[in-house]
């Protein structure tokens, strides 16, 4: 590792043979007025790693552009976010497919740079401490990416394009405003890791109990800990809904050449009752439930269930107080194995 020299000393790093050959450089903090010092490349031809936390940057300049090795680049606690703070053509550098780790948390991005969405190599993500507002849904071509730290923003909801990351084992979204989880993000299948603190989540979708790898989940400071909301709106089916319903239940053949393309997808997008003594479908329109099960042994964890209709969870017959019963049981079981599966959940 070497210190950046002052710049007066600029002439004499490049002089320096060993300073040639560094692969780490740390920039000491100080008041940068513009991008990075020129002829950085030059210098430091063989740079794998440079930081430039803490020097009050505003722009990173072209300069960087310059740096074909560079595998991680820690920029924290600046003041990159306006116009031009990333190079054009970030992308297509050789940087862009060098790059692995990148460290912009503590600067004041508005939005995550597109520019970023890029870097298809890059493995680790940091913007937390930024004033980032959404994640937007291209997100999901950065396909190598394995850990994703946005804490410390102003998000309000995860776009379901999130869940399309192969490789994502650690998930930081703490300190946000969000709402609610897309069901979807169960299709994380590399997921060790999902931190959710100090959010707004009254309850949790059924479907995180799949994600078969996730050791640690951090719920606390959220209002589902003290609270939650039980949302038992169900608006009737259309007609479209209900011939849906009938073609899946009763297993009626069909081809693409039957229907229209738009009837096809429809179709496709039908979802299962999770009662198990229902065996019904729905599209768009099904009754919200929120269903209690133990963690630990100590807290009442809401997990929202999305049920095709009424009858499967109102108690108006025998039938279906065992069904409810029974899918409750289910939901109970598959609880206690998803903690025993947890080696830490946070909850208070």
């Amino acid at each position: 590792a070497v210190r950046s020299p002052r710049p007066e000393a600029w002439g004499r790093a490049a002089a320096s043979r060993g300073r040639r050959a560094a692969r780490r450089l740390v920039l000491s903090p100080r008041r940068l007025a513009g991008p990075l010092p020129a002829g950085l490349a030059q210098w430091f031809p063989a740079l794998e790693e440079l930081d430039v936390s803490g020097t009050g940057l505003a722009e990173l300049g072209a300069e960087l552009l310059a740096l074909p090795r560079l595998r991680t680049l820690l920029a924290k606690n600046n003041r990159l976010g306006g116009p031009g703070s990333l190079p054009k053509g970030l992308a297509q550098a050789p940087l862009g497919r060098s790059l692995r780790v990148l460290n912009l948390s503590g600067n004041r991005f508005a939005e995550v740079p597109p520019a970023l969405l890029g870097l298809r190599g890059l493995q680790s993500l940091s913007l937390g401490g930024n004033r980032l507002h959404g994640i937007p849904p291209d997100i999901q071509e950065l396909r190598s990416l394995e850990f994703l730290y946005l804490g410390g923003n102003f998000i309000t909801s995860i776009p379901p394009e999130l869940a399309n990351l192969p490789s994502l084992s650690y998930l930081v979204l703490c300190d946000n405003k969000i709402q609610s989880i897309p069901p979807q993000l169960a299709q994380l299948h590399s997921l060790r890791s999902l931190s959710l603190h100090n959010n707004l989540l009254t309850y949790l979708p059924r479907e995180i109990l799949n994600l078969v790898h996730l050791e640690e989940l951090s719920l606390r400071g959220n209002p589902l800990v003290v609270r939650f909301v039980r949302d038992l709106t169900y608006n009737p089916p259309s007609l479209q809904e209900l011939a849906g319903r009938t073609i899946k239940t009763r297993n009626v053949p069909y081809a693409p050449s039957d229907l229209p393309e738009n009837l096809v997808r429809y179709l496709s997008l039908a979802s299962n009752c999770p009662n198990p003594k229902c065996g019904g479908v729905y599209f768009d329109s099904c009754v919200r439930q929120i269903k209690f099960v133990d963690f630990c042994g100590k807290y009442r964890l809401p997990l929202m269930h999305y049920l095709c209709s009424p009858e499967c969870s109102s108690p108006c017959s025998s039938a279906s107080q065992s069904s409810t019963s029974q899918s409750e049981s289910d939901s109970e079981d598959e609880a206690s194995v998803a903690a025993r599966r947890m080696q830490k959940v946070l909850l208070g």
